[in-house]
Protein backbone atom coordinates (compact mmCIF):
# COMPACT_ATOMS: atom_id res chain seq x y z
CA UNK A 1 0.00 0.00 0.00
CA UNK A 2 1.63 3.24 -1.20
CA UNK A 3 2.13 5.62 1.51
CA UNK A 4 2.32 9.02 1.62
CA UNK A 5 5.63 11.09 0.07
CA UNK A 6 8.15 11.82 2.21
CA UNK A 7 8.10 16.07 2.34
CA UNK A 8 10.60 17.11 0.20
CA UNK A 9 10.58 14.51 -2.16
CA UNK A 10 8.15 16.16 -4.74
CA UNK A 11 9.34 19.09 -6.31
CA UNK A 12 6.67 21.59 -6.68
CA UNK A 13 6.48 23.24 -9.80
CA UNK A 14 4.68 26.74 -10.42
CA UNK A 15 1.46 26.17 -12.28
CA UNK A 16 1.08 29.35 -14.89
CA UNK A 17 2.92 31.63 -17.18
CA UNK A 18 6.08 33.08 -15.89
CA UNK A 19 6.69 36.58 -16.26
CA UNK A 20 9.27 37.38 -18.53
CA UNK A 21 11.66 40.80 -18.71
CA UNK A 22 10.74 42.40 -22.02
CA UNK A 23 13.85 41.85 -23.87
CA UNK A 24 15.71 43.06 -21.16
CA UNK A 25 17.87 40.61 -20.58
CA UNK A 26 18.84 39.45 -23.63
CA UNK A 27 22.18 41.38 -24.04
CA UNK A 28 23.13 39.86 -21.20
CA UNK A 29 22.80 36.27 -22.06
CA UNK A 30 24.41 37.71 -25.80
CA UNK A 31 27.92 37.91 -23.93
CA UNK A 32 30.20 41.00 -24.99
CA UNK A 33 31.88 38.99 -28.13
CA UNK A 34 35.43 38.30 -28.57
CA UNK A 35 37.81 39.87 -26.17
CA UNK A 36 39.66 42.54 -27.97
CA UNK A 37 43.66 42.18 -28.56
CA UNK A 38 46.28 43.54 -26.10
CA UNK A 39 47.01 46.51 -28.33
CA UNK A 40 43.65 47.20 -28.80
CA UNK A 41 42.63 47.94 -25.27
CA UNK A 42 44.15 51.19 -24.28
CA UNK A 43 44.64 50.48 -20.23
CA UNK A 44 46.72 47.70 -21.85
CA UNK A 45 50.78 47.98 -21.49
CA UNK A 46 50.64 46.65 -25.21
CA UNK A 47 47.76 49.31 -26.14
CA UNK A 48 50.09 52.21 -24.97
CA UNK A 49 52.70 51.12 -26.83
CA UNK A 50 50.79 51.28 -29.94
CA UNK A 51 49.50 54.68 -29.50
CA UNK A 52 52.89 55.95 -28.10
CA UNK A 53 54.11 53.86 -31.63
CA UNK A 54 51.40 55.58 -33.95
CA UNK A 55 51.96 59.08 -32.38
CA UNK A 56 56.08 58.54 -33.08
CA UNK A 57 55.33 57.52 -37.21
CA UNK A 58 52.82 60.59 -37.30
CA UNK A 59 55.82 62.93 -35.54
CA UNK A 60 58.52 61.23 -37.51
CA UNK A 61 56.52 60.48 -40.83
CA UNK A 62 58.95 57.42 -41.48
CA UNK A 63 61.51 57.12 -44.35
CA UNK A 64 61.03 58.11 -47.86
CA UNK A 65 60.76 54.18 -49.67
CA UNK A 66 63.77 54.13 -52.06
CA UNK A 67 65.62 56.60 -50.35
CA UNK A 68 68.53 55.35 -49.15
CA UNK A 69 67.68 57.22 -45.46
CA UNK A 70 67.12 55.57 -42.73
CA UNK A 71 64.34 56.82 -40.58
CA UNK A 72 65.20 59.12 -38.03
CA UNK A 73 65.26 57.12 -34.61
CA UNK A 74 63.32 58.86 -31.32
CA UNK A 75 65.05 60.55 -29.30
CA UNK A 76 63.54 58.86 -26.00
CA UNK A 77 64.18 55.22 -25.54
CA UNK A 78 62.28 52.57 -25.61
CA UNK A 79 59.96 53.12 -22.63
CA UNK A 80 59.98 56.98 -20.61
CA UNK A 81 60.19 55.58 -17.59
CA UNK A 82 63.15 56.16 -15.07
CA UNK A 83 64.89 53.43 -13.60
CA UNK A 84 66.58 53.40 -10.10
CA UNK A 85 69.99 52.45 -9.23
CA UNK A 86 70.00 50.83 -5.79
CA UNK A 87 72.89 49.88 -3.01
CA UNK A 88 75.09 52.13 -1.19
CA UNK A 89 78.13 51.19 -3.29
CA UNK A 90 76.23 51.45 -6.64
CA UNK A 91 74.40 54.76 -5.80
CA UNK A 92 77.96 56.05 -4.68
CA UNK A 93 79.76 54.95 -7.97
CA UNK A 94 77.18 56.74 -9.77
CA UNK A 95 77.17 59.77 -7.99
CA UNK A 96 80.78 60.27 -8.33
CA UNK A 97 80.30 59.57 -12.25
CA UNK A 98 78.57 62.30 -12.71
CA UNK A 99 75.17 60.18 -14.01
CA UNK A 100 72.24 62.60 -14.33
CA UNK A 101 70.03 61.60 -11.34
CA UNK A 102 66.65 63.61 -10.65
CA UNK A 103 66.09 62.13 -7.13
CA UNK A 104 68.24 60.52 -4.60
CA UNK A 105 65.27 58.35 -2.04
CA UNK A 106 66.60 57.55 1.23
CA UNK A 107 64.80 55.04 3.66
CA UNK A 108 64.30 56.04 7.57
CA UNK A 109 66.13 54.79 9.79
CA UNK A 110 69.12 54.18 7.28
CA UNK A 111 71.95 53.12 9.43
CA UNK A 112 74.14 56.26 8.00
CA UNK A 113 78.14 55.37 7.68
CA UNK A 114 80.71 56.62 5.14
CA UNK A 115 78.99 55.65 2.18
CA UNK A 116 75.75 57.12 2.72
CA UNK A 117 77.54 60.35 4.45
CA UNK A 118 79.07 61.06 0.85
CA UNK A 119 76.18 60.19 -1.43
CA UNK A 120 74.54 62.68 0.88
CA UNK A 121 77.33 65.10 0.87
CA UNK A 122 77.30 64.96 -3.55
CA UNK A 123 73.70 65.10 -3.78
CA UNK A 124 73.26 68.41 -1.71
CA UNK A 125 76.12 69.97 -3.63
CA UNK A 126 74.50 68.84 -7.37
CA UNK A 127 71.38 69.95 -5.70
CA UNK A 128 69.74 66.76 -6.11
CA UNK A 129 66.31 66.21 -4.34
CA UNK A 130 66.23 64.26 -1.29
CA UNK A 131 63.76 62.52 -0.31
CA UNK A 132 62.93 60.65 3.05
CA UNK A 133 60.60 57.21 2.32
CA UNK A 134 59.53 54.34 4.08
CA UNK A 135 61.31 50.90 3.35
CA UNK A 136 58.83 49.41 1.92
CA UNK A 137 58.71 52.11 -0.86
CA UNK A 138 62.44 51.44 -1.09
CA UNK A 139 61.76 48.19 -1.59
CA UNK A 140 59.21 48.39 -4.11
CA UNK A 141 61.15 50.95 -6.60
CA UNK A 142 64.39 48.33 -6.34
CA UNK A 143 62.26 45.55 -7.65
CA UNK A 144 61.97 42.17 -6.82
CA UNK A 145 65.20 40.99 -5.18
CA UNK A 146 67.09 44.11 -5.60
CA UNK A 147 69.18 44.72 -2.81
CA UNK A 148 69.16 48.77 -1.99
CA UNK A 149 70.57 49.33 1.69
CA UNK A 150 68.30 52.12 2.16
CA UNK A 151 69.08 53.90 -1.21
CA UNK A 152 67.95 54.71 -4.53
CA UNK A 153 68.78 57.25 -7.06
CA UNK A 154 66.82 58.05 -9.88
CA UNK A 155 67.90 58.12 -13.04
CA UNK A 156 66.23 59.78 -16.01
CA UNK A 157 65.31 58.25 -19.39
CA UNK A 158 68.80 58.86 -21.65
CA UNK A 159 67.87 61.46 -24.85
CA UNK A 160 69.37 59.92 -28.03
CA UNK A 161 71.28 61.81 -30.80
CA UNK A 162 70.97 61.19 -34.44
CA UNK A 163 73.36 59.23 -36.24
CA UNK A 164 73.60 62.08 -39.00
CA UNK A 165 73.08 65.15 -36.51
CA UNK A 166 76.07 63.39 -35.06
CA UNK A 167 78.20 63.51 -37.78
CA UNK A 168 77.62 67.32 -39.16
CA UNK A 169 78.63 68.69 -35.71
CA UNK A 170 82.27 66.74 -36.56
CA UNK A 171 82.14 68.46 -39.82
CA UNK A 172 81.76 71.59 -38.48
CA UNK A 173 84.36 71.38 -35.86
CA UNK A 174 86.96 70.34 -38.81
CA UNK A 175 87.73 66.85 -37.05
CA UNK A 176 87.98 63.60 -38.44
CA UNK A 177 85.11 61.24 -37.69
CA UNK A 178 85.15 57.66 -35.78
CA UNK A 179 82.49 56.67 -35.00
CA UNK A 180 81.36 53.15 -33.74
CA UNK A 181 78.58 50.82 -33.77
CA UNK A 182 77.06 48.20 -31.94
CA UNK A 183 75.28 45.25 -34.19
CA UNK A 184 73.67 43.13 -31.44
CA UNK A 185 75.30 43.78 -28.14
CA UNK A 186 72.78 43.35 -25.11
CA UNK A 187 75.39 43.58 -22.38
CA UNK A 188 74.91 47.20 -21.17
CA UNK A 189 78.60 46.75 -19.15
CA UNK A 190 80.27 46.22 -22.87
CA UNK A 191 78.42 49.19 -23.77
CA UNK A 192 79.70 51.59 -21.11
CA UNK A 193 83.16 49.87 -21.77
CA UNK A 194 82.93 51.03 -25.15
CA UNK A 195 81.70 54.30 -24.65
CA UNK A 196 84.81 54.81 -22.06
CA UNK A 197 86.88 53.89 -24.70
CA UNK A 198 85.63 56.09 -27.34
CA UNK A 199 85.55 58.87 -25.39
CA UNK A 200 89.98 58.18 -24.54
CA UNK A 201 90.81 57.05 -27.78
CA UNK A 202 89.27 60.23 -30.12
CA UNK A 203 86.12 59.20 -30.98
CA UNK A 204 82.73 61.33 -31.53
CA UNK A 205 79.90 59.03 -30.69
CA UNK A 206 78.28 55.64 -30.12
CA UNK A 207 75.23 54.22 -32.37
CA UNK A 208 73.29 51.70 -30.98
CA UNK A 209 70.24 50.02 -33.01
CA UNK A 210 66.67 50.35 -31.89
CA UNK A 211 66.19 46.96 -31.91
CA UNK A 212 67.67 43.84 -30.48
CA UNK A 213 70.45 45.93 -28.67
CA UNK A 214 71.09 47.42 -25.36
CA UNK A 215 70.33 51.02 -24.27
CA UNK A 216 71.94 53.47 -22.12
CA UNK A 217 70.86 52.08 -18.87
CA UNK A 218 72.03 52.78 -15.38
CA UNK A 219 74.34 50.04 -15.66
CA UNK A 220 75.79 51.26 -18.78
CA UNK A 221 76.17 54.74 -17.44
CA UNK A 222 77.97 53.47 -14.71
CA UNK A 223 80.29 51.50 -16.59
CA UNK A 224 81.35 54.60 -18.65
CA UNK A 225 82.51 55.76 -15.89
CA UNK A 226 81.38 59.46 -16.68
CA UNK A 227 81.92 59.09 -20.03
CA UNK A 228 78.21 58.68 -20.97
CA UNK A 229 78.12 62.67 -20.18
CA UNK A 230 80.96 63.48 -22.79
CA UNK A 231 80.34 61.21 -25.36
CA UNK A 232 76.95 60.95 -27.40
CA UNK A 233 75.04 57.87 -27.81
CA UNK A 234 72.94 57.91 -31.00
CA UNK A 235 69.88 55.29 -31.83
CA UNK A 236 69.76 54.20 -35.64
CA UNK A 237 66.08 53.00 -36.53
CA UNK A 238 68.04 50.41 -39.22
CA UNK A 239 71.65 49.91 -38.52
CA UNK A 240 72.56 48.98 -41.87
CA UNK A 241 70.53 51.87 -43.99
CA UNK A 242 72.86 53.89 -41.49
CA UNK A 243 75.84 52.88 -41.94
CA UNK A 244 74.98 53.17 -46.33
CA UNK A 245 73.92 56.78 -45.24
CA UNK A 246 76.97 57.32 -43.13
CA UNK A 247 78.97 55.71 -46.13
CA UNK A 248 76.93 57.88 -48.40
CA UNK A 249 78.81 61.44 -46.61
CA UNK A 250 82.47 60.15 -47.24
CA UNK A 251 82.66 57.57 -43.92
CA UNK A 252 84.40 54.03 -44.55
CA UNK A 253 82.72 51.22 -42.52
CA UNK A 254 85.14 48.84 -40.67
CA UNK A 255 83.60 45.70 -39.42
CA UNK A 256 85.77 43.77 -36.31
CA UNK A 257 85.29 40.13 -37.05
CA UNK A 258 87.59 37.16 -35.61
CA UNK A 259 87.76 35.71 -39.64
CA UNK A 260 88.85 39.43 -41.39
CA UNK A 261 90.81 39.36 -44.00
CA UNK A 262 92.57 42.46 -42.77
CA UNK A 263 94.82 42.91 -39.70
CA UNK A 264 94.01 46.05 -37.57
CA UNK A 265 97.82 46.74 -37.23
CA UNK A 266 98.93 49.53 -39.97
CA UNK A 267 95.23 49.43 -40.62
CA UNK A 268 95.42 51.79 -44.40
CA UNK A 269 91.89 52.84 -43.27
CA UNK A 270 93.03 54.36 -39.90
CA UNK A 271 93.48 58.27 -41.00
CA UNK A 272 90.05 58.38 -43.20
CA UNK A 273 86.61 59.13 -41.28
CA UNK A 274 85.54 55.82 -39.84
CA UNK A 275 82.86 53.69 -38.59
CA UNK A 276 83.95 50.54 -36.69
CA UNK A 277 81.19 48.09 -36.16
CA UNK A 278 81.76 45.88 -33.53
CA UNK A 279 79.39 42.47 -33.30
CA UNK A 280 78.39 40.42 -29.88
CA UNK A 281 80.50 37.97 -28.72
CA UNK A 282 78.39 34.49 -29.80
CA UNK A 283 77.48 35.90 -33.27
CA UNK A 284 79.49 38.39 -34.64
CA UNK A 285 78.69 40.45 -37.03
CA UNK A 286 75.37 40.17 -39.03
CA UNK A 287 74.98 39.23 -42.46
CA UNK A 288 73.64 42.74 -43.89
CA UNK A 289 76.05 44.50 -42.17
CA UNK A 290 79.14 42.27 -43.02
CA UNK A 291 78.02 42.73 -46.61
CA UNK A 292 78.13 46.95 -46.07
CA UNK A 293 81.56 46.80 -44.96
CA UNK A 294 84.64 48.16 -46.72
CA UNK A 295 86.56 45.79 -44.30
CA UNK A 296 86.41 43.57 -41.82
CA UNK A 297 89.15 43.31 -39.78
CA UNK A 298 90.53 40.58 -37.39
CA UNK A 299 92.63 41.58 -34.22
CA UNK A 300 95.47 39.15 -33.85
CA UNK A 301 95.65 36.90 -30.52
CA UNK A 302 97.39 34.30 -29.40
CA UNK A 303 96.01 30.69 -29.80
CA UNK A 304 95.21 30.34 -25.58
CA UNK A 305 92.90 32.87 -26.22
CA UNK A 306 89.86 31.91 -28.59
CA UNK A 307 88.28 35.27 -28.81
CA UNK A 308 87.67 39.15 -27.08
CA UNK A 309 84.46 40.14 -25.75
CA UNK A 310 83.35 43.54 -27.60
CA UNK A 311 84.73 45.74 -24.93
CA UNK A 312 88.00 44.85 -24.94
CA UNK A 313 88.02 44.21 -28.97
CA UNK A 314 86.29 47.98 -29.25
CA UNK A 315 89.26 49.39 -27.18
CA UNK A 316 92.18 47.51 -28.90
CA UNK A 317 91.24 48.80 -32.17
CA UNK A 318 90.10 52.36 -31.22
CA UNK A 319 93.91 52.23 -29.66
CA UNK A 320 95.03 51.23 -32.78
CA UNK A 321 93.46 53.85 -34.81
CA UNK A 322 94.36 57.04 -32.62
CA UNK A 323 98.07 55.69 -32.73
CA UNK A 324 97.92 55.66 -36.16
CA UNK A 325 96.49 58.76 -36.58
CA UNK A 326 98.65 60.40 -34.66
CA UNK A 327 101.86 59.13 -36.38
CA UNK A 328 100.94 60.27 -39.77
Amino acid sequence: MAGKPRPGAVRKTKKGPSVGTGGNGRRALEGKGPTPKAEDREYHPAGKRKIARERLAAKTGGAKAGSGQPTRAPRRPRSDDAEYVTGRNSVLEALRARIPATALYVATRIDVDERVREVLAIANNRGIPLLEVTRPEVDRLAGEGGVHQGLALKVPAYEYSHPLEILDQVERAGTTPLFVALDGITDPRNLGAIIRSVGAFGGQAVIVPQRRSVGLTASAWKTSAGAAARVPVAMAANLTQTLKALKERGLFVVGLDGDGDVSLPGLDLAGRPLVVVVGSEGKGLSRLVTETCDAVVSIPISAVTESLNAGIAASVALYEISKLRAAK
